[in-house]
């Protein structure tokens, strides 16, 4: 029992899945009291390594028509629909991408060009394990850098909703010893025990244990379920006229936009995009991209536009564990590359911009001579959110062995 007791603390709390109603003993659980929402940080992985060349393209860049000369997304043209949206003259956004364009003009999106992991790493495995532990090319780090940034800010008070991902699994992101929760589905869920060999499950380990730190995580989850279950997830309506996709996207970030209004002390919450793979018919302005993208973009704005003067609060930032290669392969698809781009939504936001030193695609300024070369670290933009919008200073223990600091930040969010 005691092994038990401790894999449950170790493995970050409770583990909340869509396989039924509500059990009984969750019915008698304390009515808790809301929390007023603090900062909020929502991360968006782009499982798969999506082609950022595509996404925000370099429309005035000559070498990128050489490279893509059946899937490259068409310049700027006035009444021309199924091309680039011009942003500053030189970068442009994929036409699916069109839901975002009014947060860029108004200056609540920012994105960031030829960012990523400075480890060379083409395998997905390693890149996602780097980009998520933070510390690229080291593969024995146990703990990830959102959890790290948790353990940094203790607050004795937190619900256990401080941290949550909309997936059946924690993260590696998210792995470490702050509690953090999965959460497959806000509307319909159940408790599980860590284990099969948990006799009784959770209500009988919450009963048992004189841990009085499970004890207290068990009474606080009791409360914050109980909570959400007063909310009513099933009967949610978003306001202000959004409409959210129907794909998992877009249905991952109304539940977060849920949480984040049932007032449950949320700060940190995570969730998946997968599919990016495209080496074979990728697409330019249609296609498997586009598809992708098209999701992405209604799902961001919708989110944006339920949540309205709540997103003072909240930023969003993209992320994928590296891009595509600059030239096309023979199959209309791309191959997996070096740096890419991240977008950053919210309302302290220094949005209408994209940042970042541009290092071109000629032959000879291409990573290894296939590639969008690395100009920004994913730690400096991640750093300065953390540091700018969550108020943590203590970047050198989120992000160990990376000595960027605010010197280095490129004026993502107001000060």
């Amino acid at each position: 029992m005691e092994v038990n007791r401790r894999l449950f603390i170790k493995s970050c709390g409770v583990a909340m899945v869509g396989l039924g109603g509500m059990p009984s003993f969750l019915t008698r659980a304390l009515a808790a009291t809301p929390m007023p929402n603090g900062k909020i940080l929502v991360v968006l992985f782009q499982r798969g390594a999506a082609d950022g060349l595509n996404i925000v393209i370099p429309f005035a860049e000559p070498n990128y028509y050489r490279l893509r000369p059946s899937i490259a997304i068409p310049q700027p043209s006035l009444g021309k629909n199924e091309a680039a949206i011009d942003l500053d003259g030189f970068f442009g956004l994929h036409p699916s991408l069109s839901p975002l364009a009014p947060l860029y003009k108004q200056r609540q999106l920012a994105i960031v060009h030829a960012a990523g992991s400075p480890d060379n790493t083409r395998s997905h495995f390693d890149a996602q394990d780097y980009m998520e532990s933070g510390t690229p090319g080291v593969k024995n780090t146990e703990d990830g850098w959102l959890n790290r940034h948790l353990q940094t800010q203790p607050k004795p008070n937190s619900r256990p909703f401080r941290a949550v991902t909309i997936s059946p699994n924690l993260p590696r992101t998210l792995y470490g010893s702050a509690p953090a929760v999965a959460l497959p589905d806000v509307r319909q869920f159940r408790v599980l025990a860590p284990s099969p060999k948990v006799e009784g499950g959770f209500e009988a380990l919450y009963a048992q244990t004189l841990d009085g730190m499970l004890h207290g995580t068990g009474q606080e989850t009791f409360e914050a379920i109980d909570l959400l279950r007063q909310a009513d997830p099933a009967r949610y309506q978003p306001q202000n006229g959004a409409v959210y996709p129907r794909g998992r996207v877009g249905q991952n970030l109304l539940q977060v936009a849920q949480l984040i209004k049932a007032k449950v002390g949320l700060e940190a919450a995570f969730v998946e995009a997968n599919g990016w793979d495209h080496h074979v018919n990728e697409g330019g302005v249609q296609g498997q991209l586009a598809n992708l993208l098209r999701e992405l973009g209604e799902g961001l704005a919708a989110f944006a536009r339920d949540l309205g003067d709540r997103m003072e609060n909240v930023v969003v930032v993209t992320l994928s564990e590296f891009g595509r290669t600059a030239q096309e392969n023979g199959n209309r698809g791309t191959d997996h590359g070096h740096a890419n781009c991240m977008f950053i939504l919210g309302g302290p936001v220094v949005g209408g911009k994209v940042y970042g030193r541009w290092p071109g695609l000629a032959p000879d300024q291409l990573n290894e001579g296939r590639d969008l070369a690395l100009t920004t670290d994913f730690r400096t933009v991640l750093g300065e959110l953390i540091s700018e919008h969550l108020g943590n200073q203590n970047l050198e223990r989120v992000f160990p062995s990376f000595s960027a600091g605010q010197k280095d930040f490129l004026g993502l969010i107001k000060t």
